[in-house]
């Protein structure tokens, strides 16, 4: 306002003092010191701790909170900072403003927190300082590690997982699910069965969380039972062994499923003939002649159990010579469909005969001619089923393609490293398996992955990781261009903190 009048105003200076130890020029303040002569005078961290011992188990990565929960914690995770932040006694006398690790060689058994804390000191100046606390780790096992070092086969709860079906297709898409959402944190053994995979438990609770889990992924039914181990009558104490027994539906997705007659009459005369398009806690089911889709949850499917007609495992591969599209794109449960019209002949027909089929199918925003397919022959199969039999004057399609077949392009790839990688669980494996054992599981896991690179819905649930040792080249992604693949925004960084360490040691 005075600038506006035309008024002569004084610039406001900031004085300066000098300091009453050292003589310095400074600005003022309530201690008039200035801050070097403030630290020489007052430690604002005398009485907080600076060596601090905390308990490690070595088996499971945990650290004992007193007087009995233990914490699991990564190496300069922001749960290990607050662990140790935590530790720390008199920590009311000041103000902490910042904490953060400071590097230590990885087997020292040592853990460095440099604090930064703020404090009240003469005549109301506060003062910031920093200090450095060591953490010395003293080796100590759980109480659960220490029972199954003891005693591996000493669990209280096992949880059986069986599926009745050919291949291993399911347990891997399961196995990735556990990962990611680390539903067996709590395991202490997992073993690999002929049909499934069992998990021991040291509680009950451990075992029952297990089982609701699997639940809400997979169509399941279960029962559980117990075996009396010992009992003490004065104090009137049990000792139980619990065992979950816990049967996944024998229904997978790209199985060919003829309802029974009832179950297609109660979802309003659905199929009867229809494709397994997704299973998680539910059953989604399609038509592929008219594009309705339907779902049974697990309750409705355990009432009215069923088979597959044909599964994966029959998949017949053909060429496609032409098509003809019926009806637009449509999006279906998230994913999208177009009717069509058209003629395919089998691959191993060729130079053989001249057998064309022609057919109605659900893939033609996928298919053009040339492409190859993988369906179902229903020509020259010999179907023993009793729900077919059932509907009498049921008119079969010859053909029923499922999907499109990358697998002539997929030759010239092969022996290749991914992008990508999986990760697996620390499970027991038979030892007695032979040779052909072995190769059937590989070649199941290296369908599992092809499917994972061609259906963008079944990555949404699982988590990929960035391979370090792939290479890319010019030459390949111009040859692979067709080939489905995984985007690299779809990867995770694999932590490994003893990488990070080795690359930047002076990072502290």
């Amino acid at each position: 306002m005075a600038e506006e009048a035309g008024m002569f105003t004084v610039q406001q200076t900031v004085g300066s003092v000098l300091c009453c130890k050292c003589g310095i020029p400074m600005a003022p303040n309530a201690a008039n010191m200035c801050v070097k002569c403030l630290r020489s005078e007052v430690d604002i961290t005398e009485g907080l701790q600076k060596h601090v011992i905390i308990t490690h188990c070595p088996e499971c990565e945990c650290y004992l909170q007193p007087p009995r929960t233990w914490i699991k914690a990564q190496l300069e995770s922001k749960e290990l900072l607050t662990f140790c932040v935590k530790r720390l006694k008199n920590m009311n006398r000041v103000r902490l403003v910042h904490a953060e690790f400071v590097w230590t060689e990885p087997h020292s058994k040592r853990i460095k927190v440099r604090l930064r804390v703020q404090k009240e000191v003469l005549n109301g100046a506060i003062l910031e300082q920093a200090y450095v606390v060591e953490y010395v780790q003293q080796e100590h096992m759980c109480e659960s590690c220490s029972r199954v070092a003891a005693n591996p086969d000493q669990w209280v709860a096992a949880v059986q997982l069986r599926q009745h079906v050919s291949h291993r297709r399911t347990f891997f898409y399961l196995e990735q699910l556990i990962l990611k959402h680390d539903a067996a944190a709590h395991a202490i053994k997992i073993k690999q069965m002929d049909q499934g995979i069992d998990f021991f438990f040291a509680n009950r609770s451990h075992g029952v969380k297990f089982v609701e889990f699997i639940g809400k992924v997979a169509p399941v039914k279960s029962r559980s039972d117990k075996q009396l181990i010992s009992h003490d009558s004065k104090s009137n104490d049990y000792n139980y062994k619990h065992t979950f027994s816990v049967e996944i539906s024998p229904i997978c997705r790209e199985d060919l499923i003829c309802l029974p007659p009832k179950v297609a009459l109660s979802m309003g005369n659905f199929g009867p003939l229809v494709i397994c398009s997704k299973v998680t806690n539910s059953i989604a089911l399609l038509d592929p002649l008219t594009l309705r889709q339907c779902f049974l949850d697990a309750d409705q499917y355990w009432r009215t159990s069923f088979k597959s007609l044909l599964t994966s495992r029959q998949l017949v591969e053909y060429i496609v010579l032409d098509v003809e599209l019926v009806s637009s794109e449509v999006n279906i449960g998230g994913s999208r469909y177009a009717l069509a019209d058209a003629q395919v002949a089998r691959v191993s027909d060729f130079g053989k005969n001249d057998l064309i089929f022609s057919f109605r199918t659900h893939l033609g925003h996928l298919l053009s001619p040339g492409d190859y397919a993988l369906g179902y022959d229903l020509y020259g199969t010999n179907t023993n089923d009793m729900e077919l039999e059932k509907h009498k004057g049921l008119a079969l399609p010859e053909v029923i393609l499922i999907k499109k077949s990358y697998e002539e392009k997929r030759q010239r790839k092969r022996g290749k490293p991914r992008s990508w990688k999986l990760k697996s669980l620390n499970m027991e494996v038979d030892e007695t398996r032979n040779r052909a054992d072995e190769e059937k599981v590989d070649t199941e896991y290296e369908a599992f992955l092809r499917d994972l690179e061609e259906n963008p819905d079944i990555r949404f649930n699982i988590s990929l990781y960035r391979n370090r040792d792939y290479q890319p080249s010019e030459v390949a992604s111009v040859t692979d261009g067709d080939l489905p693949s995984v985007p690299l925004e779809e990867l995770l960084a694999d932590l490994d903190l003893t990488d990070q360490e080795m690359e930047d040691p002076e990072r502290a």
